[in-house]
């Protein structure tokens, strides 16, 4: 019973991450004032595009191709959100769909690495790509400056996300609660940097010449 509930906690992981991506996507291109088709196909690469990259690094098959419930999901939610009034979906909440999915896919994309075999450190990083690739194929597509290419906090979030929970797998903490908290960590510290415009710091050209 125990290993039904981890299963069931990393798959509603991974189902809420895909479908916060597919509605950040659908938001992203209602705002552009564009079609039903362009925000079906905005909501679909968003959703699984970078689970789709993990799945092509990890060997496992794609995993959206594999399950029609996944692309329908992601085509009824570009659906809601193109039939809504805008003023529905105001403010920030494009920011904070993405980082509801940021935290949760990250986590999910690591389980699933290491289920396949992948080893802790190389996981970690699947986990990042998991969260990170579909927002910055969305901001491609949409002509936005990506957000990875912003020091405002992203990256780092998923990766506290992915970190947290290998470390406390490591530690022996189940995996349902390993899970959840790690999710909840890069969530918090998404959100975090949404509220108070937290960044890293920048590099500065010309910092080391000579005065």
């Amino acid at each position: 019973m125990p290993e039904l509930d981890n299963a069931l906690i990393v798959r509603l992981l991974d189902l809420v991450g895909i479908g916060v991506f597919a509605l950040s996507g659908a938001l992203m291109a209602v705002r552009l004032r564009q079609t039903l088709v362009t925000a079906g196909f905005f909501a679909l690469v968003t959703g699984v595009g970078g689970g789709s990259v993990r799945d092509l690094l990890i060997g496992a098959p794609v995993f959206w191709v594999q399950d029609g419930a996944i692309a329908a999901m992601c085509i009824a939610i570009a659906l809601i959100v193109w039939i809504m009034p805008e003023r529905w979906w105001p403010g920030q909440v494009l920011e904070w769909a993405d980082a509801v999915g940021l935290a949760g896919y990250a986590v999910f994309g690591t389980a699933k690495a290491m289920a396949w075999g992948v080893p802790p450190a190389p996981a970690l990083m699947m986990g990042v790509i998991t969260g990170c690739v579909g927002g910055t194929i969305r901001d491609v597509l949409a002509g936005v400056p990506s957000i990875i290419m912003r020091p405002e906090i992203y990256v780092t979030a998923a990766a506290l996300a992915s970190g947290l929970y290998l470390l406390l797998l490591w530690i022996g903490a189940g995996t349902a609660t390993a899970a959840l908290v790690g999710a909840l960590a890069g969530f918090l510290l998404r959100g975090a940097a949404i509220r108070w415009s937290l960044a890293l710091p920048t590099y500065r050209a010309g910092q080391d010449e000579p005065r």
